[in-house]
């Protein structure tokens, strides 16, 4: 075989492979002609058999897969860390209608709240700009991909010139990406668990915006894993102190004895985007680098 037709046969990382490819095959085997053998669903590939992979036993093949793809993805593209934006959904931008509130009072609340909308975008565009100085690689904007603050983040990264990931996963609503994600980085999720991985595992920072009950699940998800020590002490930010205060009573836990008082130290509360910037830039002295 000729030198140059050789170089044909090597994978990605320059690994000699002289075995056929699998996308070929799946290829070949639609152009097989149609009989009663053939078209049975005992004879397509399994490996382009959507039913087969969909089957309850395959459940471990999924989660393996959720959780390699984007990871494949990341680390093809480069990005080594990311900055975690949390929040609502129903959090309309300033001077929007809040689509979600059923009552007046949902309204006027939801109303205020969009200064955190904001405020989550100036966020964005403080990670975005920090980002840059490292090729895009590190500090990068992770949200849910939705919209409300998820979208407030994908948004401040894009006016910054910067990519953004977004992480949705398929609900009743809010399925879509909200269009600020960029969109080799907008990833689609069956599983909460392996997204709520994916959020983690590269994560510098993470900033927390009013929400509901997502929104507290990650929360407590994160400060369990910190707590724990089964993941480094990161920033871990929480904007509006005075909704947290009210929806959770962080105290009340120290005092009863079911967290250590020095758990509380886990946590920066902050107002606005200056504000949480800095809890990371003293965090990782990054002035100073």
């Amino acid at each position: 075989m000729a030198a140059g037709k050789s170089e044909r046969l090597r994978r990605k990382g320059g690994v000699f492979d002289p075995l056929k490819d699998s996308s070929v095959d799946k290829l070949r085997a639609r152009a097989i002609p149609q009989t009663p053998q053939s078209v049975s669903p005992s004879y397509r590939l399994a490996y382009a058999d959507e039913d087969f992979l969909c089957r309850d036993e395959l459940r471990p093949v999924r989660l393996q897969l959720e959780l390699l793809k984007p990871e494949m993805i990341l680390t093809e593209m480069g990005i080594k860390s990311t900055v975690v934006l949390f929040g609502g959904a129903r959090i309309p931008a300033p001077g929007e209608e809040p689509w979600a509130a059923r009552n007046e009072v949902q309204r006027r609340s939801l109303q205020q709240a969009s200064i955190y909308y904001e405020e989550a975008r100036k966020f964005a565009v403080f990670c975005a700009e920090e980002s840059a100085r490292h090729a895009h690689q590190e500090f990068v904007v992770v949200t849910g991909g939705g919209p409300g603050v998820m979208e407030a983040g994908n948004r401040g990264a894009a006016e910054a010139g910067a990519p953004s990931m977004g992480l949705n996963i398929l609900l009743p609503h809010e399925q879509a990406p909200n269009q600020y994600v960029t969109p080799a980085l907008s990833f689609n999720f069956h599983y909460f668990a392996i997204r709520k991985m994916h959020f983690l595992m590269r994560a510098r920072a993470i900033a927390v915006f009013p929400g509901g009950f997502g929104t507290l699940d990650e929360l407590f998800e994160a400060l369990t894993l910190i707590q724990t020590r089964r993941m480094e002490r990161i920033p871990l930010i929480l904007f509006a102190e005075a909704f947290w205060r009210r929806i959770i009573n962080f105290e009340a836990l120290a005092e009863f004895g079911t967290i250590a008082p020095e758990d509380m130290e886990l946590i920066s509360f902050v107002e606005t985007a200056e504000e949480a910037w800095q809890v990371i830039s003293d965090f990782y002295e990054l002035d100073a680098g």
